[in-house]
């Protein structure tokens, strides 16, 4: 029911850009979402924490994180649409309750949330 489908994870460089590039974006202290329709593969996800987070354990933390929180919230979100996550640095510090609020905040703002 929560599984996160291996074939959703946008992996590629490619994909990423074109959701930079292409995507609408909604901010805020902890992270910014990037949304662009996707007509024929589903739901999409990336996910992303750069250099400037810190150390690979940090990234990999925050990453890790991300991932928590959209699993557990994705069929609250509307389908046909490719996500990407980017980490800020308060993410570093944050437990998941306060990830979660922060990601429902911008996903109710993007008009994405369904339920």
């Amino acid at each position: 029911m929560y599984k996160l489908n291996k074939g959703s994870i946008v992996k590629k460089n490619k994909h990423f850009q074109a959701i930079y590039q292409s995507g609408i974006s909604y901010a805020n202290k902890m992270l910014v979402l990037y949304i662009l329709p996707n007509h024929e593969n589903g739901r999409q996800v990336g996910f992303a924490a750069g250099k400037r987070l810190g150390c690979a354990v940090i990234r990999n933390r925050a990453k890790r994180l991300l991932r928590e929180v959209y699993r557990l919230n994705q069929n609250r979100l509307a389908d046909n649409m490719s996500f990407l996550l980017v980490a800020r640095k308060p993410l570093v510090d944050a437990d998941r309750e306060e990830v979660t609020k922060a990601f429902l905040d911008l996903s109710r703002r993007a008009k994405i949330l369904i339920k």
